[in-house]
């Protein structure tokens, strides 16, 4: 069995959500770690653990950092951690893969899968094997319990439902 460690130097875990429904916002998870054990060749054969700090929320406004932390949105006093578990990887060709998993936030589990580009593997100057991937995704918030929006008065919500995000990824062969 190999595992791979999250180099969280070269490792970041993005999001953006629509804003009045005129501009995207964008922001980030400061502290996360992730997991990699393969069991054999081949992603498809991995099981992945993703625990992202709700705390580490970052969008460069603290105004607007401290009310996603707040109870109108992660809770992030009584939920510390979004959780990520695999439960399937299908190869889709030989850069691609679909990630199935269980997301939970907020104690709500829901099924989701994600879009994985392979960046390939390669050792760095000291000898170390390193991975890359590409994580893309999308979800409904609502569907976590983060319902929280205003009404805008000329139509349409201050907070889009749809959150994407984007995880540029880099691993070491523990």
């Amino acid at each position: 069995m190999a595992t791979w460690n999250l180099d969280p130097a070269h490792s970041e875990i993005e999001f953006k959500v629509r804003h009045m429904m005129i501009s995207t916002v964008k922001g980030q998870f400061k502290a996360f770690d992730i997991q990699v054990e393969n069991n054999g060749e081949g992603l498809e054969n991995a099981s992945i653990t993703v625990d992202i700090k709700t705390d580490s929320i970052n969008t460069n406004n603290e105004q607007r950092d401290q009310h996603l932390k707040s109870e109108d949105f992660f809770a992030a006093a009584s939920h510390p951690s979004i959780k990520f578990v695999s439960t399937n990887i299908e190869k889709v060709d030989e850069e691609d893969f679909k990630l199935t998993g269980d997301l939970t936030i907020k104690e709500v589990t829901k099924p989701i899968t994600f879009d994985v580009e392979f960046g390939g593997i390669s050792k760095d100057p000291w000898g170390n094997e390193k991975a890359g991937y590409t994580v893309t995704g999308k979800i409904n918030r609502n569907d976590f319990g983060l319902t929280w929006n205003a009404a805008l008065e000329t139509g349409g919500v201050m907070v889009s439902d749809d959150v994407k995000f984007q995880a540029e990824l880099q691993f070491v062969l523990a």
